[in-house]
């Protein structure tokens, strides 16, 4: 597995990390205990050193499940985790929870110290950092040795913008896949900058893996979709598809697709058993040449820029 740096806080991490809010949560598919354990361990096995969590992910137990597991090899890895949604389904980005929440992580992580501390996806009035308080204090435990590292989980250019100018922010995690390209338009300032770049939701909550198609139904928070959303994402991965190499399979192509962008340090794509997740990190192992590259952004340019997906 390539190794990234990122942005310029000294870490290092692995170009595929796991993004870990399916683990522990049965109604993903992924049971507590040894199964989501496994995934974890595969992941060691594949050379990924990034793993991304919440307390919000799973009630605490995505936390718990890496602790176990990462214990061990705990200086060999990055742990990135958040604030703003608590283990008991509440949202609070009171500064005044931030110590508490923090040890709590910690505390389920089986560590002493986080490497990244995210604000996760905060409400728009946080993202200034000459209004709130809250980095401030993420700067104080920074000083004292908690985090190494923080910054903010956004979805889009403005956002990655706005905290870019107004904070000390080092690693930002951004929503960027095929068909959500728009945040790009940020990603030179962050380079610029030194800021490490973490991209979520790359393969598009499933739709760029190739398994959904135009009659595809959905249950729980995918059940947003409404028929005519469903009908535009698989003619939209019908011509994608079409723009993939031979040897390439539509998953790889959207995750090195991804990778081509020079400003990225890690993709957290998430894992619902041990076969899935190894065949996301065997992305890794090819690149995409720049002739799809340009395609694929041509491809967003006439599709979607004007008009783009919901979430």
């Amino acid at each position: 597995m390539k190794q990234r740096p990122l942005g310029t806080t000294g870490l290092h991490v692995s170009e595929l990390g796991l993004g870990a809010w399916q683990l522990a949560n049965p109604s993903w598919g992924v049971p507590e205990g040894r199964d989501a354990q496994a995934i974890v361990r595969a992941a060691l096995e594949e050379g990924c050193t990034f793993f991304d969590t919440a307390p919000g992910y799973s009630a605490g137990r995505s936390e718990e499940t890496l602790g176990a597991v990462l214990k061990p090899v705990r200086s060999e890895v990055v742990l990135c985790s958040k604030f703003g949604h608590t283990a008991d389904g509440r949202t609070n980005f009171d500064v005044g929870a931030l110590q508490s929440a923090l040890q709590q992580s910690l505390e389920r992580l089986q560590t002493d110290y986080l490497d990244v501390y995210l604000l996760h996806n905060p409400p728009a009035a946080l993202l200034d950092g000459n209004v709130t308080p809250l980095y401030e204090e993420l700067e104080q435990l920074k000083s004292e040795g908690r985090i190494r590292a923080y910054g903010v989980s956004i979805d889009s250019r403005a956002e990655i913008e706005m905290v870019l100018r107004t904070t000390n922010s080092t690693v930002l995690e951004v929503l960027f896949n095929a068909f959500h390209q728009e945040p790009a338009g940020a990603f030179e300032e962050a380079g610029a900058k030194g800021v490490g770049l973490v991209v979520k939701v790359p393969l598009d909550s499933g739709w760029l893996s190739g398994k959904y198609g135009a009659h595809s139904r959905f249950e729980g928070i995918r059940g947003r979709w409404t028929p005519d959303v469903i009908a535009r994402r698989a003619a939209l991965v019908e011509q994608l598809t079409a723009l993939v190499p031979e040897g390439h399979s539509l998953l790889h192509a959207a995750l090195q697709f991804i990778l081509s962008q020079r400003h990225i340090s890690t993709v957290i794509a998430g894992a619902k058993d041990e076969q899935q997740l190894r065949e996301n990190m065997a992305a890794s192992r090819k690149t995409l040449p720049e002739e799809v590259v340009q395609n694929i952004q041509a491809l967003w340019k006439r599709e979607l820029k004007d008009a783009p997906l919901p979430w």
